[in-house]
């Protein structure tokens, strides 16, 4: 079965709309406070966000119906988003491991 453009956008605009509905914020503590988990969230959600675009600007572009400009400008800020993203999580990791090997 051959699956045409049409369908093959929709079938990705599902799956970012079920990411997206995965990722939707909880409710916070009290007061405004932000917790940990809802910060990293929160960047999470930013970050798929940023890829998400970054790919429809992509389509737009592959289209005709956005400028190369627009399309690098999209690239670079999803893959700044990936790369503080996964900076952080890589401290998160270390923190975690050393917390580990702490004795007790």
């Amino acid at each position: 079965m051959k699956a045409t453009l049409g369908q093959a956008l929709e079938a990705y605009t599902a799956a970012v709309a079920r990411g997206r509905a995965t990722l939707a914020p909880a409710d916070g503590p009290a007061g405004g406070d932000i917790g940990f988990a809802e910060l990293v969230r929160e960047q999470l959600a930013a970050t798929v966000g940023a890829l998400a675009r970054s790919e429809s600007t992509a389509v737009a572009g592959l289209l005709g119906k956005a400028s190369v400009q627009e399309v690098v400008e999209a690239v670079s800020a999803a893959e700044l988003s990936l790369q503080k993203f996964t900076a952080v999580r890589d401290r998160v990791i270390a923190a975690y491991q050393e917390i580990m090997r702490m004795p007790v």
